[in-house]
């Protein structure tokens, strides 16, 4: 038993005293960019855009911004508009692409309409 005893702690020091073995090296590929911060201070921020009216050239109200979503690829930005129904109860759900709405005092989709926004396929979120 004592040769055990001498043998696991003899290991157990040389364990603990020699060097760590080097962690393999990864390097970073993410590119950075100067960005102009002042000119992305004055942007428009997702918090305040979602739940945001929608209106048209004809400044008729024609729904309103659920959410900002972002193209897997990381390429495209879409608007989900929630169009029709009364206190949230019977609306749809529609995409645009974000770029198509003019961002100003008020969120316009020119050309517009509900009855168009309405005939869209309907948008549901991926369940994973």
């Amino acid at each position: 038993m004592k040769v055990f005893a001498v043998v696991g702690t003899a290991l157990l020091a040389a364990i603990l005293t020699s060097p760590a073995a080097p962690a393999a090296e990864v390097k970073q590929t993410v590119q950075l960019a100067k960005v102009d911060i002042t000119q992305v201070s004055a942007g428009y921020r997702a918090s305040k855009v979602i739940g945001s009216t929608v209106v048209n050239d004809a400044n008729e109200s024609i729904g309103a911004v659920d959410d900002l979503l972002v193209s897997p690829d990381g390429t495209a930005t879409y608007a989900v508009l929630s169009v029709g129904g009364f206190l949230g109860m019977g609306s749809k759900l529609a995409v645009v692409p974000y770029g198509s709405l003019k961002l100003g005092d008020k969120l316009v989709l020119p050309g517009g309409s509900k009855d168009g926004l309405s005939n869209l396929p309907e948008f549901k979120y991926a369940t994973k």
